[in-house]
């Protein structure tokens, strides 16, 4: 019997001999676990889930880079650090992919608006594309040192992750961020990174409206503006845009998965004991979830 070949990326691939193409694209077989959230208990499929984090690269995460040059307190945007480099050996035991979604503008800025270009520069500071002191690349452009990963992060990248290069806050515009998830047959995002209030929540929203499932990781998000932006972010994302988590609720999770023997059914996980480490749940008044 002629071996068959498997054609696109599972589970959106199809099987082909030299007579036959098998077009039905089965499902990955389900991981299935029980996640706490602010709000509610989940039930979600680990074969469907995606780690996007959002930004952490130097020029918003390093004393030298861009954000630090106008007077932000990067040390807030390096707080997701520690649980992301926690978080990201379980999801790879769990075979949950990462998502590496970093600003890496094109070298001759041929796609930022004015309004955009702006953002970065009124014209008295480094801007998108221009050298920033003392590393001496070009601020936010893609290959550059300031579009790389932070150093605790990039040490633990692995080839075989997913990376895409983002041009707006929101990583859907004029990308492949929602081809990419959609071959790879990822409905539920996870969410990390920097800043909350921006570019990670501009890619959150964006997300829901195209129908994925979204799950904000409250500690391995942050951001440099006022406290009051991240509040309003935790908000808004659990009462309109899906669900706001945390790395201690999901670690957990992973290793039921990761712990379940082939022969035996998934096992659903229990969340963590309230109080010592659970988080109160909000009153959803308004919402329809």
């Amino acid at each position: 019997m002629t071996p068959r070949a498997t054609v696109g990326t599972p589970p959106n691939a199809w099987t082909v001999d030299e007579g036959t193409v098998d077009i039905s694209r089965p499902a990955l077989p389900p991981r299935v676990c029980s996640l706490e959230t602010e709000t509610k208990q989940l039930t979600l499929d680990l074969a469907k889930a995606v780690l996007i984090v959002v930004d952490m690269q130097n020029d918003f995460c390093h004393a030298d880079g861009w954000l630090a040059s106008v007077g932000a307190d990067v040390a807030r945007a390096r707080e997701p650090i520690a649980p992301l480099v926690r978080l990201l050996p379980a999801l790879r035991a769990a075979d949950v992919p990462v998502l590496w979604l970093n600003m890496g503008h094109r070298p001759d800025l041929r796609n930022v608006s004015a309004c955009l270009s702006h953002v970065y520069s009124s014209g008295t500071r480094p801007g998108l594309g221009d050298a920033l002191p003392p590393r001496g690349g070009r601020t936010l452009v893609a290959g550059s040192w300031g579009a790389a990963l932070v150093e605790e992060l990039a040490a633990i990248a692995a080839p075989d992750d997913l990376r895409v290069d983002k041009y707006q806050m929101s990583g859907f515009w004029d990308t492949p961020l929602e081809s990419v998830l959609r071959t790879t047959g990822r409905s539920t995002l996870f969410f990390a990174g920097v800043n909350a209030d921006q570019c990670v929540l501009t890619t959150l929203q964006d997300a829901s409206f195209l129908g994925f499932d979204c799950i904000l990781l409250c500690d391995c998000t942050a951001t440099s503006s006022p406290d009051f932006c991240m509040q309003a972010t935790l908000y808004n994302v659990s009462q309109c845009f899906g669900f706001v988590s945390a790395s201690h609720h999901l670690l957990p999770a992973l290793a039921a998965v990761v712990a379940t023997r082939p022969d035996e059914a998934p096992t659903q996980c229990a969340p963590e004991a309230s109080g010592a480490g659970g988080r109160a749940k909000r009153s959803r008044a308004g919402a329809s979830k």
